[in-house]
């Protein structure tokens, strides 16, 4: 006889957080995330607008060379991309989900930021025509040595 009861008890919670989320990203501004990148990268500007069409809100600053943005950040060489973003105090590298950002935010887990080492094919802002996408992981920063952990799996 519980098991239905907390079935339920669980059904309605879960449906009145889900309208609360709902409620809250309508009447939520943007957020601001700063976006640095060379000015001669076509996949960053892609990547940029898969962040505007996530809701996020692109501010850029381009520069010709990005290491000593990725040096201030804690970004290891071994995990660098072709641009690098801040948000909410965290570290974004490479072509992230802007959905994992989202996560990230959410889970707020103690750590750098983000980081899709390289430039895997089918991840936002290197989708190709006709090509087959790459598996990929998008891996939390942990320290500035490099130390990471998986935070998700795509492809």
């Amino acid at each position: 006889m519980r098991r239905p009861l907390l079935a339920r008890r669980a059904l309605l919670l879960g449906a009145g957080a889900a309208t609360l989320l709902a409620a809250c990203a309508q009447g939520a501004e943007p957020l601001a995330i700063q976006v640095y990148k060379t000015p001669f990268c076509g996949c960053c500007t892609k990547w940029v607008e898969a962040l505007r069409a996530a809701g996020l809100k692109p501010s850029i600053n381009e520069l010709d060379d990005l290491t000593p943005v990725r040096a201030t950040y804690g970004v290891d060489d071994t995990l660098s991309s072709c641009h690098t973003a801040r948000i909410g105090g965290y570290t974004i590298e490479g072509h992230v989900p802007p959905s994992d950002i989202l996560r990230l935010l959410q889970e707020r887990p103690k750590a750098l930021g983000l980081a899709v080492p390289g430039m895997p094919i089918g991840s936002p802002g290197m989708e190709m025509p006709g090509a087959v996408a790459e598996p990929y992981a998008t891996l939390l920063l942990l320290d500035a040595k490099g130390a990471t952990r998986v935070f998700a799996r795509h492809g």
